[in-house]
C-alpha cells in the first residue's frame, strides 16, 4: 500500500485530529484477522523443524549413516532455524500492536497470553522428558526448562536441556511481560519519527553481534556446530532476551508506521526475495552475524507486506485454507516437532539411514509432527483459550462511553474474529 493512499484515509501524525467524515473521504476499516501473517507461520516453523533435523546428530540422535551426509546437511540448513526464530519475534511485536484493543489492560492481556503459551509448553517440556530427556538432564536443569528460565545462563546443556525449541518461548515470555510498557511508549513517537525509530531498532540488532565480539569474553567453549565461535558470545547475541527485545520493539515500530501509513511498502514477492538473499548471505558472514542480524529487515519488509495485502483484500498465496489451518496449528508444531523427531526414531528402531531413506523418514517426521499439532490445538490450545482468555463481564447498570485510543489511527479497526485477533503470535 502506498503512503499516499494509507495517508487519504487517515491521519498523519499522533494526536491530529480527524477529519469530519464525508461522502468524499470514506473511512476503511482495517482488519483484524491477518491471514496471510498467519499462513506464514508455518514455512517458519517449518525451516525450523529442518534446521533442528541437522542438529540430531549432534545430539545423541545418529539417523544419518555417515558422517559426510551429516556434514552435507547440517551445511544446507546451517541458518534456516534463525531465520525461522528471528521472523517470529518480529512478527509477535508486529501482530500484538496490530491487534491491541483500545480497552485492554495489562493483566488481561498476560493472562491471555499465558493461557496461550503455558499449556502447551508444559505438555510437551514432559513429553520430551519422557521420550529423552529425563535420562540426561539433572533436576535443576529441568526445573530451570520448566519455568522458562533456562536463558539467562550461557551454557547449552542449560538453554537446550530438555526441548530444544522451548528456549525461544522463554524470550518471547519477557516480550509479552514488557508489552504493555513498549507499546505506552511506541504509541507516543510522532508518526513522522516512526521511521527514524525503525532504523534505529534494526542498527541495534545488527550491532548486537559487533558488540558481543568486542565485549563479551569469548571464554573456553566452542560451539560443537561452529568451533569458531564463542558460547557466550553467541548467547548474548542471539539467546539472552533483552537484547533480543530489540527485535520484538522492531515488529511494533513497523506495525506502527504501517498503521500511520509512514511504511515504504516493497510488496510481498520482493520482501521475499531479499529474505531469500539474505540466507546466502549468510554463508559469508560470521555464524554469530547470520543467524540474526543478516535476515532481521528482510523478515520485517516481509511481514508488513503481507499485512498491507490483508487490509487491501490482495490475493497472496498463504491466505488460502490449508495454509491458513498449518499457520494456526504452527505453535504446537513448532514446540512438539523436536520431540515428534526423537520419539518417530526410536519407534522404528533407531537405526541410521541412508539419504534416499532420510527423506522418506523426514517425511514422515513432518506427518506425525502435523497429527500431534493438530491434536495439541484442537484438544489443549483452543479450548483453553476460548474458554477462559476473556474473563466474564460482570453487568453494570450503564458502561460510561469508550475513551478513543491516545493516536486516532488512519484505519478504524474493525473488530470482528477478535478471537483470534492476538493469536498470531510466536511461536
Amino acid at each position: 500500500m502506498s503512503t499516499d493512499k494509507l495517508r487519504a484515509t487517515g491521519h498523519e501524525a499522533a494526536g491530529s485530529v480527524p477529519p469530519p467524515a464525508g461522502p468524499a473521504a470514506p473511512v476503511r476499516s482495517r482488519v483484524t484477522r491477518l491471514d496471510t501473517l498467519t499462513g506464514l507461520r508455518f514455512p517458519a516453523a517449518f525451516v525450523v523443524l529442518l534446521y533442528h533435523a541437522s542438529l540430531l546428530a549432534f545430539l545423541g540422535v545418529p539417523w544419518l549413516d555417515s558422517s559426510s551426509a551429516v556434514t552435507t546437511y547440517y551445511d544446507a540448513v546451517a541458518h534456516a532455524g534463525a531465520l525461522g526464530v528471528t521472523f517470529f519475534f518480529v512478527l509477535s511485536g508486529f501482530v500484538l500492536t496490530w491487534s491491541a484493543r483500545a480497552t485492554d489492560t495489562a493483566p488481561r492481556f498476560w493472562r491471555r497470553r499465558f493461557l496461550k503459551i503455558v499449556p502447551n509448553y508444559v505438555l510437551v517440556w514432559a513429553l520430551a522428558m519422557v521420550v529423552f530427556a529425563a535420562p540426561y538432564t539433572d533436576l535443576t536443569i529441568g526445573a530451570l526448562n520448566l519455568f522458562m528460565v533456562q536463558v539467562y545462563y550461557p551454557d547449552f546443556a542449560i538453554n537446550f536441556g530438555v526441548n530444544p525449541a522451548g528456549w525461544s518461548l522463554a524470550v518471547e515470555a519477557i516480550f509479552y511481560l514488557s508489552f504493555p510498557v513498549l507499546f505506552h511508549w511506541i504509541k507516543k513517537i510522532p508518526a513522522h519519527r516512526l521511521n527514524l525509530w525503525v532504523a534505529g531498532a534494526a542498527a541495534g540488532i545488527i550491532a548486537t553481534p559487533l558488540l558481543s565480539t568486542l565485549l563479551v569474553p569469548a571464554g573456553p567453549a566452542m560451539m560443537a556446530t561452529e568451533p569458531d565461535t564463542s558460547v557466550n558470545q553467541y548467547f548474548f547475541a542471539y539467546i539472552l532476551p533483552f537484547p533480543r527485545v530489540l527485535d520484538f520493539a522492531l515488529g511494533i515500530l513497523v506495525a506502527r508506521s504501517v498503521m500511520a501509513g509512514r511504511w515504504r511498502n516493497i510488496g510481498m514477492i520482493w520482501s521475499g526475495v531479499l529474505l531469500a538473499a539474505s540466507y546466502v548471505v549468510g554463508y559469508f558472514t560470521p555464524p554469530i552475524y547470520s543467524t540474526r542480524a543478516v535476515c532481521v529487515i528482510p523478515a520485517a519488509l516481509l511481514i508488513a507486506a503481507g499485512a498491507i495485502a490483508d487490509n487491501e483484500g490482495r490475493f497472496t498465496f498463504c491466505r488460502n485454507r490449508v495454509m491458513v489451518w498449518l499457520g494456526d496449528i504452527s505453535f504446537a508444531f513448532y514446540l512438539v516437532h523436536y520431540t515428534v523427531m526423537v520419539a518417530v526414531w526410536k519407534l522404528l528402531g533407531s537405526k541410521a539411514y541412508a539419504p534416499l531413506e532420510a527423506a522418506a523418514l523426514m517425511a514422515l517426521f513432518m506427518a506425525v509432527a502435523i497429527l500431534a499439532s493438530w491434536a495439541m490445538y484442537a484438544l489443549i490450545e483452543r479450548p483453553i483459550t476460548r474458554r477462559w482468555s476473556n474473563p466474564k463481564k460482570k453487568p453494570v447498570a450503564a458502561a460510561p462511553p469508550v475513551e478513543p485510543e491516545s493516536e486516532p489511527l488512519p484505519i478504524a479497526a474493525r473488530r470482528a474474529g477478535e478471537d483470534r485477533a492476538d493469536d498470531g503470535v510466536t511461536a
